[in-house]
């Protein structure tokens, strides 16, 4: 068993990635600045060269076009952005063109390009730095939407995206870049489209992924104390979902609640996985189904504000109480310890 982070899991993975593929070239605005972006691309250019590492002034759609265009001449492009934000003005050549080309020339071009976007609130960052997308990425057919919440799936999930013939869409929640798991890598898994179960009970089925998996996961051992047995489903993509795995879930417990706090409800992931069960089956809900998601309008940047803005751990277990009609005995004062919007005390921001 080793320990490491998930950005050194990323690091590590760019490196075998590249070294074993001589195709692979990554690049992206401050891919090789003293930060490395979070640290994931630390040392890459030392290693590869210019040729293959290297910084893109900021030009977004210039930068996407010459991904796809290095796509179609038989080269693997991996491009970051250090926000999803920055990346909206790439959105042209991401629908029209990398997510449509195989299709429109009859599947004789792919376009094998990872594309990652870096997410995550915090550090008074407000409407333009900290949103989410993944649902728009995810009605573009011809994309597939990755969203990693631990260092072990985030390896094997970015080796499926870079292999993959087609255009994959990474999304990193900055809050999991310090998250620390022992590893053992012993099997090969094929993860895009799965999820992973993380308990089993009849009670409740609970989804989520990215960081908000992590926070269902701090409430473990306290819905453990309150007895309280339920299915944690952690998406390891949003597209394709693994709608099944979700179904047989309810099926069993008739209740559950999706935790998406980096994205709102409206035409969202979480409304679609309703949406599908419903479809499947017309009366697999014993009570109503719950979404806790950000509400409806562009996050502040106050930290006062972002305070009652984003879900907290009470907030969610309130919920539990009221999905299963049980009173949940904990610690509102142990609960809350951090700060809502700084996850590493040694790094203040502001990116």
């Amino acid at each position: 068993m080793k320990k490491i982070t998930f950005y050194q899991i990323i690091n590590q993975t760019l490196f075998d990635l590249m070294k074993r593929n001589k195709k692979i070239v990554a690049f992206g605005l401050g891919i090789d600045d003293p930060k490395a972006l979070f640290g994931t691309t630390k040392n890459l250019k030392k290693k590869f060269g210019d040729s293959r590492v290297f910084d893109f002034p900021t030009s977004e759609n210039a930068m996407t076009g010459i991904g796809i265009g290095m796509s179609l001449n038989g080269m693997i492009p991996i491009m970051t952005h250090l926000r999803l934000d920055f990346f909206l003005l790439a959105m042209d050549q991401l629908v029209n063109n990398a997510a449509k080309w195989n299709i429109m020339f009859g599947g004789q071009n792919k376009i094998p390009i990872t594309i990652r976007l870096i997410i995550g609130r915090g550090w008074g960052q407000g409407p333009t730095h900290s949103q989410n997308l993944q649902s728009w990425f995810s009605h573009v057919p011809g994309l597939k939407v990755i969203t990693p919440s631990f260092p072990s799936n985030a390896k094997n999930l970015l080796i499926d995206s870079v292999n993959d013939p087609n255009p994959v869409i990474f999304i990193e929640h900055r809050w999991l870049h310090n998250l620390e798991e022992n590893i053992k890598f012993n099997r090969r898994e094929y993860l895009i489209g799965k999820s992973k179960k993380l308990s089993s009970g009849k009670e409740l089925t609970i989804v989520s992924s990215s960081f908000s998996t992590i926070e269902i996961l701090k409430l473990h051992k306290i819905l453990k104390k309150n007895q309280i047995k339920f299915d944690h489903i952690d998406l390891m993509s949003v597209k394709p979902l693994d709608i099944s795995n979700i179904f047989k879930s309810v099926n069993k417990t008739g209740r559950l609640l999706i935790l998406d706090n980096s994205s709102h409800q409206f035409c969202s992931i979480s409304s679609e996985i309703i949406s599908q069960l419903i479809l499947r089956k017309k009366n697999i809900f014993r009570s109503e189904p719950i979404i806790l998601a950000l509400p409806d309008i562009p996050s502040p940047t106050s930290f006062f504000l972002t305070k009652k803005y984003y879900n907290s751990s009470t907030k969610i277990l309130s919920v539990i109480e009221k999905l299963i009609s049980k009173k949940i005995n904990y610690n509102r004062n142990q609960l809350e310890t951090t700060l809502h919007d700084v996850p590493d005390k040694n790094f203040m921001g502001p990116f």
